[in-house]
This record gives structure tokens, sequence and C-alpha cells, in this order.
């Protein structure tokens, strides 16, 4: 089994010799089980610590150390303004302009506050979309925000159509938007099903959404660092991304956020405070003016910015820039091919175990994440991956979910993965 010419040690050795990512690895800490790098394909959960963020940090520190309150206009990395640092880099990974992206708070947090925005329902256009296996925080932010409009879950939130592993059909999608038609106020659903890593084609969403008069906004949680993303050409209105997943900034790290000029120039409702408000007036309150909003998405913040969790997340930016993220994409690729391959080459040989890959190659290709369906013996499996040193994620009730990481994840890791796999089947 993958002795084959397709892949075998051989091949996983020279496909690692010819990656121009493979130093990339050793920037990264990796937990031991005795003693030994664990095979570690749970990027999708938490990302891995970057060895330099303990440099960022005590950057911070040693700044806040010598100037004290000076350290907001002084610093190396002066933290009046240390938001702004993040900006281009987001932006470029989500593919937006500049003022459209920020940094701010946690993913849920700012997912409340553009529903705060971009949900404002009417007798008429109320209805929300979204996929019936969205990540629950979604689902319970989604019920408190029709709440708070007077409705109820089953009024106002129509839940999307999948098949029995939770994969949701794109042409049935469509076709739930444009009946509910000028019911329909909002489309909010994740760009990357967190369960099935299934990836929506968000262009073509946003398109129809607007035909009939929806918003349309993503939770980017499981795609932001993973998959190409064009925010700004494909005209989402809105979007939100956690920081410590594939972007390996710790957890529950600050969140990104993203919203369309041609939604921020409207200057809609928001929950306002005082970052968001002019930088030249912030500390000052006229009751005649009041909020006087800043343009673009920095308009939405509410308080000045947490620096030593940012630090870590300029840690994580740093290595993505240094590395290139069309090299990370077409690495990824790659890697996610070939972890393919090991599950469809068991099924050849297995009359037992069966391996079910439930994540989807159309209408748009996976990123990393491939979640496996087995039809017996799961969850044996899974403990068996754990006591040999990989660290995978179980979802009931017969999914483990996996996600070569292109940044530190090796293609000797994913030949390593299949004879473990081998093992686990035979006991």
């Amino acid at each position: 089994m993958l002795s084959n010419n397709k892949f075998n040690l051989k091949k996983a050795k020279e496909l690692d010799e010819k990656d121009i990512l493979s130093s990339y690895r050793n920037q990264f800490f990796f937990p031991k089980k005795n003693k030994k790098n664990v095979l570690y394909f749970a990027g999708n959960s938490l990302g891995l610590q970057p060895r330099d963020v303990s440099k960022y940090i005590q950057n911070e520190l040693d700044d806040w150390a010598n100037l004290g309150v000076e350290v907001h206009f002084l610093a190396s990395n002066p933290w009046l303004t240390y938001h702004k640092i993040l900006t281009d880099q987001s932006a470029e990974i989500v593919g937006a302009k500049k003022n459209e992206v920020v940094v701010m708070n946690a993913l849920t947090t700012n997912i409340h506050l553009l529903l705060m925005s971009f949900y404002r329902p009417t007798k008429k256009k109320y209805k929300i979309l979204c996929e019936a296996n969205a990540f629950p925080s979604d689902l319970y932010a989604l019920q408190s925000q029709v709440e708070l409009h007077g409705y109820s879950f089953e009024e106002a939130i129509i839940l999307i159509d999948s098949d029995e592993n939770g994969v949701v059909d794109h042409d049935n999608l469509y076709k739930m938007i444009y009946d509910l038609g000028e019911e329909l106020a909002l489309v909010f659903i994740g760009g990357v099903n967190y369960y099935t890593g299934q990836v929506f084609n968000m262009k073509e969403i946003t398109k129809i959404g607007h035909e009939v008069g929806a918003l349309v906004g993503f939770d980017l949680a499981h795609a932001a660092g993973n998959i190409s993303l064009s925010l700004h050409k494909w005209k989402v209105d809105f979007a939100t991304w956690c920081s410590y997943k594939y972007l390996n900034s710790g957890p529950g790290n600050v969140s990104g956020v993203f919203v369309h000029q041609n939604q921020s120039k409207k200057k809609p409702f928001r929950l306002s405070g005082w970052w968001g408000s002019s930088e030249k007036n912030r500390f000052f309150y006229d009751p005649k003016k009041r909020f006087q909003v800043l343009d673009g998405a920095e308009g939405w913040q509410l308080s000045n910015a947490p620096v030593l969790s940012m630090a870590c997340h300029k840690a994580s930016l740093d290595v993505f820039t240094k590395a290139g993220f069309s090299n990370l994409l077409e690495k990824s690729s790659l890697l996610t091919f070939y972890l393919e391959q090991v599950f469809l080459d068991f099924n050849k040989y297995s009359d037992d175990i069966q391996f079910s890959i439930i994540t989807p190659k159309k209408p748009i290709k996976p990123g990393c994440q491939l979640s496996i369906s087995v039809n017996h013996s799961g969850k044996k499996i899974y403990d068996y991956l754990k006591e040999n040193g990989v660290i995978v994620d179980w979802r009931e009730p017969n999914v483990i979910r996996f996600a070569p990481v292109p940044l530190y994840n090796s293609f000797e890791d994913i030949y390593k993965l299949s004879k473990i796999l081998l093992n686990a089947i035979k006991r």
C-alpha cells in the first residue's frame, strides 16, 4: 500500500526537496509525543505557534517598560496606530482594498457588530439564509440578532438544505435565494464550511444575492489564509474571520473585518466607540457633531488595539508575507491531492474499513481541509492516531478532519500518516 510509483517515501522526499517553502516548517513549534514531533494536521482548529511570536511580544513589553504611557506615540510600533500595521497584509490575504479592512476584537463579537449594521429588516424583507450546519456560534449570533428585531428563529432564519453529510448543492442554494426573493434581507454563510470543508462559490452567491436585493456576508474563519479570496472584486458586502486557525496567531486572538467600500460610503448604522471616530477629534466629544466616523472599515472599531495580541498576529502575517500567498496556495493544492490519494488507495485494498471524502471538489475545489467519513470504527481510528502522535480532529458521528497546512506540513508527513493509518486499520 502506497508503495507504488504514485506516492511512496522516495517520492515524498523528492517533493520536499523541490518545495521552496520547506524551510518554513522550522519556523514553528511542534507539540511532541514520546519526545518526537507530532504529525500535526489540525491547523483548521488551531495553527501552530510561530517561533518568533515571543520576540514580537517582548518588543512591545520592552517598549512599555521603557516608555510607559509614551509607548502610544514613541514605541517602535506606536500603540496608538498599531492596528494599521496589520492592514496591508490582511487586505492581501482576503483580496481587499486597504480601506476595506481592519483588525479588531474577536470573531463572534465582529459578527454581531456587522449584523447590527447590515441586518436591518423591514416588514417585508427580514429573512436570513444560512447553511443548516453552520458553526454553532454563527447560528447563536443570528438567532439573537433576529430576536432583537422581534422575530423568532423559525420565522426569520432559513436553513439551506444539505445531503446526509452536510454538503450543500450550489444549484439548490441559488434556487433558494431566487425563491426567497424580496423577502430575503441577508445571505450569511461560512465561506468554507467548518465540518465538511466545502468551499462555497462566494462570487456567484454574492451576485445572485444582490440580484434579489439582499446583502451578502461571510464568516471566513476557515477560509482566510487557506483559499484564494477576492472580496472586493466579488463585491461581497461584509465579512469577518478569526486569526487563530490558518493564520496561526494564537487561541482566541484578534479578528479581521472586511466592509466593501460601497457599503461604508453609505455610512450605515453601527454601534460606535471612540476608536471608530475621527482621529482628529477622538479625545473630544462634541455635543453638536457627536460621532464623526472614520472612513472605511476602521469606522467599525470600538476600542483601542489589544497590542500584545496583535503582536502575535503580526508575527504570523510576516511569515505569510515572506512565504508568498500564491506559493502557499500552490503547495496546499499538492499536499491535499496526495492526502486524497492516501484515502483512495486504502479503499482499493480494504473490504472492511472504507473512507469517504465528503469534502466536494465542485463547483470550487477545496482548500487544505479534507473531511473523511469512516464507515465504522472511526473513533477507534482517531484514538489510535492520537496515541501514535498524529493530531487531527474528530467530529461526531463519524468524521475525521485532516488539514495539511502548507506553511508547516510536508509531503513526508503525509507518507508517515499513511503508514500509521494502515496500522490503525490492521488493529
